[in-house]
């Protein structure tokens, strides 16, 4: 017998019971990541988010688990329903809240639905935890379920009552460069002279940039990249979720897989970009500066990154969403994919003649893409 149980708070489940269905190391799914988010205010219900987390129990015990969330708004998802919420709430429905599986503020590849390694045992728990959250949308009267950035390995669990959506992001494979000039001879020849000409004016500014780990950077120096965060974010007229608790936390509970991309002026910290890490793949997250210095954004979030990768021996480096100028830089497009459960039949009939448009242009863009890449030889 197999039980279905929602939680406010994933510390209700036992990390170590968590972190043993995960398909792989990917950070932003262990339990230590989500847990800080919830712990140092950053999963708020005035902010639109209010944890729900599914477990699947046999006589107890954790045997498969999703993250989950309560949404009154789409900010922080990265995979934009306006459009949808606007058209139901014109019908006369009510659009949130919304049920939502997918990391909080975080738009990274990766399995949504928690079910161990074994292909066969995990593909049958993976199905059951869909259809916990169906039922569960049903019972609350929900408008919608939404899972974001899935992994291939994901797709599987969702039927055709699930309406498919796919969008492109820039990803950095490492095909076994031995630096970061052997990566540039790979480039042609016009991508890899801009790409020293754009190192070199940030070099001519003199400051001292580096790669450091979490671990080797004490509360004052995190107490000041949070500083650049935010005031970045503040900049553009956005909400800065994370808290600076957390990125405290991130120091004392995930260590080294947290990298930090730092420019120094003296002794003061004027950039920095911000890495989480597995064992195979490096993911940019977070940018702030005070310095108006042409290029160091690439410099940063890009070239720091890609070299980093290269001296670890990593496969790839994923440095968030969006953003075609990433594809002149190494940068090649990769479809990322969600799946979307509409509970009104006729609304869920409107949103997939919708999104087959959609998928029609998106298509031809990747394609596009493509004709574009930065490479002498594909």
């Amino acid at each position: 017998m197999i039980e279905a149980r929602f939680h406010d708070s994933i510390d209700d489940m036992a990390s170590a019971d968590w972190d043993a269905l995960r398909a792989d190391d990917n950070p932003f799914l262990s339990h230590a990541f989500l847990a800080g988010l919830e712990r140092t205010g950053c999963i708020r219900h005035d902010w639109g988010w209010q944890a729900h987390h599914l477990g699947l129990y046999r006589n107890g015990a954790l045997i498969a688990a999703a993250p989950l969330y309560l949404k009154g708004n789409s900010h922080g998802e990265f995979v934009f329903d306006w459009s949808w919420a606007s058209a139901w709430e014109r019908a006369g429905g009510e659009y949130y809240p919304k049920l939502l599986n997918a990391v909080p503020y975080s738009p990274v590849p990766g399995t949504r639905l928690l079910a161990g390694r074994d292909p066969v045992r995990a593909g049958e728990l993976k199905k059951l935890l869909v259809q916990a959250m169906q039922q569960q949308a049903e019972r609350l009267q929900l408008s919608s379920i939404h899972a974001n950035f899935l992994d291939q390995a994901d797709l599987s669990a969702f039927d055709d009552e699930w309406v498919a959506r796919s969008d492109v992001q820039f990803h950095w494979h490492n095909r076994g460069y031995a630096d970061f000039n052997a990566f540039l001879a790979a480039l042609n020849h016009k991508k890899r002279k801009n790409i020293r000409h754009e190192r070199q004016r940030v070099a001519e500014h003199g400051l001292r940039i580096g790669m450091f780990g979490g671990t080797q950077l004490d509360s004052k120096t995190w107490r000041d990249v949070h500083a650049l965060y935010t005031a970045t974010f503040d900049a553009k007229g956005n909400h800065a979720a994370l808290t600076e608790a957390f990125f405290q936390y991130l120091r004392s509970e995930l260590g080294d897989a947290v990298q930090l991309a730092l420019a120094y002026d003296g002794d003061d910290i004027v950039a920095m970009a911000l890495f989480l890490r597995s064992a195979t793949t490096l993911y940019g997250r977070y940018w702030g500066a005070r310095a108006d210095v042409p290029d160091l954004h690439f410099e940063l979030c890009y070239y720091q990154g890609i070299e980093y990768a290269i001296a670890q021996g990593l496969e790839s480096f994923q440095p968030g969403a969006q953003g075609e100028h990433k594809l002149a830089r190494g940068f090649m497009p990769v479809r990322t994919h969600s799946r979307h459960y509409v509970l009104h039949e006729g609304f869920r009939s409107a949103v997939r003649r919708a999104l087959a448009h959609e998928r029609e242009g998106m298509d031809a863009y990747a394609e596009e893409l493509l004709d574009h890449s930065p490479y002498a030889e594909r």
